[in-house]
């Protein structure tokens, strides 16, 4: 049975993702709409909605006059890049156990890049956090994130190894609510490449973003390198009005 609360659609939702990925619909087939609100125990709207979420994210499809099954082309697909994710649960997610190694966490004068980002003063100071995460040893990805140092109200902070946007509310009293982001390839200098376990110059992955709060200001400039031989990603692409 779901318990009802103000996600219900989106409970509603994992619950159906995780027998999916249990295999537990008999040939793929998902059950009709009525069936699966009497056995979650919610109406057939919430259910309706729960179902055009996963179609939309193409982990299920519709077939006219036959129903609705599991596409198992989306289901390859381990991380949807526009959601904010956890980089633990990227690696999990992806059949890895992951392991984080804080590299820095201490406040800097912030650089041009960093300043245009966030919108601060030249000389103003921001709090950098470089975190490693490995499968065992193995580096997988660097992420280098830059808080405005005026947003920090604690400063025993013991849980450095927090997701960001837990590490936001729990240092900053501020919630994360999106990202502006690039996708960019780059070859690894001597210090990323060391870092990441590679030879310098070779080619792999970043993200750099922009953070906003429920405010609609930027308060965090992150930087992602990945190891593109460990983690790919993929996305659904779909034609306009589709």
């Amino acid at each position: 049975m779901i318990t009802r609360n103000p996600s219900l659609t989106d409970q509603v939702k994992a619950h159906i993702k995780e027998q999916i990925v249990n295999d537990e619909f008999e040939d793929g087939r998902i059950p009709p709409e009525a069936s699966l609100a009497e056995d979650l125990g919610v109406s057939r709207t919430t259910i309706r909605d729960a179902l055009g979420k996963l179609e939309h994210e193409g982990a299920i499809y519709r077939k006219q006059g036959a129903g609705t099954f599991v596409n198992e082309a989306g289901l390859q697909i381990k991380s949807r890049l526009e959601e904010i994710w956890s980089y633990e649960q990227v690696l999990e997610d992806h059949g890895y156990k992951p392991v984080v190694r804080v590299l820095t966490d201490e406040v800097l004068p912030v650089n041009e890049d960093t300043a245009a980002a966030l919108h601060l003063e030249e000389g103003a100071d921001v709090l950098v956090i470089e975190k490693l995460f490995m499968e065992n040893s193995t580096p997988v990805v660097l992420t280098r994130n830059r808080i405005p140092a005026t947003l920090l109200e604690v400063t025993d902070r013991k849980r450095k190894n927090l997701p960001i946007y837990e590490y936001l509310e729990e240092y900053c009293d501020t919630r994360l609510s999106y990202y502006v982001s690039e996708i960019v390839p780059v070859s690894f200098d001597a210090d990323l490449a060391e870092k990441l376990g590679v030879k310098m110059g070779t080619v792999g992955l970043s993200f750099i973003e922009v953070g906003f709060d429920q405010n609609n200001e930027a308060v965090v400039h992150a930087t992602s390198y990945f190891r593109d031989d460990l983690l790919r990603f993929r996305l659904i692409r779909r034609k306009a009005g589709a």
